[in-house]
């Protein structure tokens, strides 16, 4: 009797969807439509920040429970990785799609909380930015810093369900290698070398 690995199973597979879906919906609606509402600019790029930072929390959770779960999993199922023609393959390559896409998603944590902090200050009616310690040259100075750090934010924010994507299509791809067909000729494939 094969032996059930539910809770791991959703806490990888839920972790994943939500890190997948949210980094999606926040790339494609968050985005858009703080273009699309935000006025100006920099109340646009306001609106985004405070809306990924709402996001944040919630993500590193989902991150979590995906990670305890894939690690639980590849120990569970240690046998067959070694076992079975093509699982340990696939496995090696979920690793690597899994740390890309961390570090992906850490480094644009990183980008949108330097975004966040570059940001002038919302003007205040008839107050003068050199008050705020906003002298022209810093002004274009941190502006175009900015600039730069949010073009790099932006493919990263596209970065994150591409990858996180990929981890859904080789998930699929270890249900398939799950049937009992594959492990037998699997099995048969690694003990016969071929």
């Amino acid at each position: 009797m094969a032996e059930r690995n539910t809770v791991l199973r959703s806490l990888h597979d839920v972790g994943l969807a939500a890190w997948f879906g949210g980094s999606l919906m926040g790339a494609v609606g968050l985005n858009g439509a703080a273009r699309a509402e935000g006025g100006t600019e920099q109340s646009s790029r306001r609106f985004e920040s405070a809306g990924w930072a709402m996001w944040t929390p919630v993500n590193a959770a989902a991150i979590a429970a995906h990670l305890v779960g894939s690690v639980g999993l590849l120990e569970a199922n240690a046998a067959r990785v070694a076992g079975q023609r093509g699982v340990g393959a696939s496995s090696l390559a979920k690793g690597a799609v899994t740390a890309a896409a961390l570090a992906v998603t850490a480094y644009s944590r990183v980008l949108g909380k330097k975004v966040q902090r570059m940001a002038p200050p919302a003007r205040q009616e008839g107050a003068d930015q050199r008050e705020h310690g906003w002298d022209r040259q810093e002004q274009d100075q941190d502006r175009e810093e900015a600039r730069a750090a949010r073009r790099q934010l932006t493919v990263l924010q596209w970065a994150v369900p591409a990858l996180t994507g990929g981890l859904v299509v080789l998930n699929a791809l270890h249900g398939e290698q799950q049937r009992p067909w594959q492990q037998i000729r699997g099995r048969l494939q690694h003990v016969l070398g071929h």
